[in-house]
């Protein structure tokens, strides 16, 4: 059985501000995790890394659908120390925002001048988004945070992150090994599904499930608590945890934690 933990885990600060991270779920993983620390950890959605910078593993292959967010990691792997100037102004803002467009359209989305941009737009964009139209272009607005503390130097990731691989595909091309630990955080089902020009649907949760049921090793799962998302984890073998998620949803001036799953097999 698994059991909710407050373990004494030094989580490693996530070097992005990421909408929906689960840091807040960190205690919870570990105690999923500890008999299986050994195995190389899979993620199919790595968003801001706060679960794997928790969790610690040896070994990881971290994925994202956003080839920028992958982008951002790999220089961070190599050792990045960010050189633009980091002004939160609105017009300064919105100068760089057409850099970073424009990077994207001339094919250097790869590049080192792409990852700073990634992370100045990152902090000084609203509430953390990194959403992109269908054009691919991001078109995250201003936030509009009185101060913000920018950070220069990510050279200290760099050890932390060496024996992690970073790829930007389609979880079904990820190459995984038998025995390896799976947690998958994927675009909840949501209206909202755009977080990069591929949209992700219904059609997409059901293949994801499929396909995290087909794996021999531990798996563990995250999602909105929608109706169709319990029955389908049920459907396909996942027991299910139901947990209140710290963000909130205002609807007619009700605010009331946000219901997720956590569905697991395999531990």
């Amino acid at each position: 059985m698994v059991k909710a933990a407050t373990a004494n885990h030094e989580c490693v600060q996530p070097p992005l501000k990421w909408a929906g991270g689960k840091r807040w779920l960190v205690p919870l993983l570990l105690e999923m995790w500890q008999s299986h620390s050994s195995r190389r950890l899979v993620e199919p959605f790595v968003g801001g890394m706060a679960v794997v910078l928790g969790l610690q593993p040896s070994q990881a292959t971290l994925n994202d659908l956003n080839p920028h967010l992958i982008n951002f990691y790999r220089w961070l792997k190599k050792g990045f120390y960010i050189k633009i100037p980091l002004e939160n102004s609105k017009e300064y803002y919105y100068k760089r925002r057409t850099e970073f467009n424009q990077l994207i359209l001339n094919g250097e989305l790869n590049s080192f001048q792409a990852a700073e941009l990634f992370y100045f737009l990152n902090r000084t964009g609203f509430n953390g988004l990194c959403r992109f139209n269908n054009n691919n272009q991001f078109n995250v607005p201003f936030g509009r945070y009185r101060t913000i503390n920018y950070v220069r130097d990510f050279t200290s990731y760099s050890t932390i992150v060496q024996n992690w691989s970073f790829t930007a595909d389609d979880f079904v091309n990820i190459s995984v090994k038998p025995e390896d630990f799976i947690y998958s955080d994927p675009p909840y089902d949501v209206e909202f599904t755009k977080y990069s020009a591929q949209d992700f649907r219904w059609q997409d949760q059901v293949r994801l499930v499929e396909w995290l049921a087909n794996h021999t090793g531990p798996v563990v799962a995250s999602n909105q608590a929608t109706d169709r998302i319990v029955s389908l984890y049920k459907d396909c073998g996942f027991s299910i945890m139901l947990l209140d998620a710290p963000r909130r949803i205002s609807c007619m001036g009700d605010r009331k934690p946000a219901k997720e799953i956590l569905a697991y097999k395999g531990l």
